[in-house]
């Protein structure tokens, strides 16, 4: 389980395709206190620590077929910019939102406003794939970021971004057409999914 803030941006430095798996090795600055069999959330994406080198601080990760179908992992590059977050410690301070590293899907960036000292991003994802829900004021989770939804249509939301945040995650390279991860609010689904049930009774 997560949280939703971003410990650091890591820096994809190597990718190796072995059969329908990939290999992706990462650079960040706390890479010499990772161990093997870790969970991270890579881009809201949880995946596991295969192996690490302490003395370059990198370690390496292994997504399979149907995690790069159903995520933005597909467009990652050597240098793409990850944002990172190890599990959620019980002994410390909940500050984000319940993130559990499920992508549900992706959706697209459509257009980016400069707010004279913060961002509105608005992004489209397909309302008809289950389940997806987002209101005014709930959560949502971007790329692994906790956020706040502004406007929330079907099909479409945006979210508000402050300096410190636009500046230390991946948002500051969001672009209109950038693909990002979303999972929706936990809650949120279960609410529905009950609701679906009840009506169809």
């Amino acid at each position: 389980m997560f949280t939703g803030i971003i410990e650091r941006t890591a820096r994809v430095v190597n990718i190796e395709k072995e059969n329908t798996n990939y290999h992706f090795t990462l650079e960040v600055s706390f890479g010499d206190e990772l161990a093997i069999d870790q969970s991270m959330a890579h881009d809201g994406c949880c995946l596991t620590v295969v192996r690490v080198d302490k003395a370059k601080k990198q370690y390496t990760v292994t997504a399979m077929d149907e995690t790069m179908l159903k995520t933005n992992l597909s467009t990652w590059q050597v240098g793409t910019e990850v944002n990172v977050e190890r599990s959620m410690r019980m002994d410390g301070r909940f500050d984000g939102h319940i993130v559990q590293g499920h992508v549900d899907q992706t959706a697209r960036c459509t257009r980016v406003v400069d707010d004279n000292g913060s961002w509105r991003f608005y992004f489209e994802y397909d309302a008809s794939n289950a389940p997806s829900i987002t209101v005014p004021k709930g959560s949502i989770s971007i790329n692994g970021v906790s956020l706040t939804v502004v406007d929330s249509e079907p099909g479409m939301f945006s979210v508000a971004i402050i300096p410190y945040t636009y500046e230390v995650t991946n948002f500051h390279n969001f672009r209109e057409g950038t693909v990002v991860n979303i999972e929706f609010d936990v809650f949120g689904k279960y609410v529905q999914r009950l609701l679906e049930q009840y009506m169809n009774k």
